[in-house]
């Protein structure tokens, strides 16, 4: 897929400098850069949600008991 934005020559050039320092493409540069922001919100969000279950019941687990349950031990 081929995606297109517009940029100024100042955040073009900026872009392109920090590629070459990194020694990677631009494209390579913005994919990372996108896949990074989608998994930092996804992380976050799933984090809210723990967070949420946790305070809603907020039972807790030592080591040595997870080990038991799962047969580890």
């Amino acid at each position: 897929m081929t995606i297109s934005l517009r940029l100024s020559d100042e955040d073009t050039m900026l872009i392109k400098k920090y590629a070459d320092l990194n020694k990677m493409s631009v494209s390579e540069l913005i994919r990372q850069s996108v896949m990074e922001r989608i998994e930092n919100e996804y992380d976050l969000e799933m984090f809210d949600k723990a967070m949420a279950e946790y305070e809603a019941d907020p039972v807790t687990y030592s080591l040595d008991e997870v080990e038991k349950e799962l047969g580890l031990r």
